[in-house]
């Protein structure tokens, strides 16, 4: 059984999650600017201002687990999985995570980061460990 309350365990997976969602963003805003669009500047500001926002949360969440003594590590990766190293409170926990479920985890924050913000709507939790 986990130690790691399901606030601190959002805090945790967010410090992989965040950095996957600013590298999707990054790798969309090439695309963008290469791409035939008529007028790419409003799409391009969208996405910039969403990497800030991402990229705020990201300094947050960092901080917190610094000042809390939490890290994650990635262990291990194949093509179906992903191993994350939790240290909690002097604890060491092993994650295996889904990848399909990362990539999907990863679409509802960017679809939050994109659009949700913006209505005022709360970020999307795992649900893990929630009832």
């Amino acid at each position: 059984m986990t130690k790691i309350s399901a606030e601190d365990r959002d805090r945790l997976e967010n410090a992989f999650y965040l950095p996957m969602v600013l590298k999707v963003l990054e790798r969309d805003q090439i695309v963008i600017e290469k791409s035939g669009v008529k007028l790419p500047r409003p799409y391009i500001e969208l996405i910039e201002d969403t990497m800030i926002a991402v990229q705020r949360e990201l300094a947050t969440v960092k901080k917190y687990m610094k000042d809390h003594g939490m890290k994650v590590v990635k262990l291990k990766s194949d093509e179906a999985f992903t191993l994350y190293l939790f240290v909690y409170k002097g604890y060491e926990e092993q994650h295996n995570y889904f990848n399909p479920r990362l990539r999907n985890h990863v679409e509802n924050l960017l679809r939050y980061y994109l659009v949700g913000r913006l209505k005022s709507m709360s970020p999307p939790s795992t649900g893990l460990l929630r009832s």
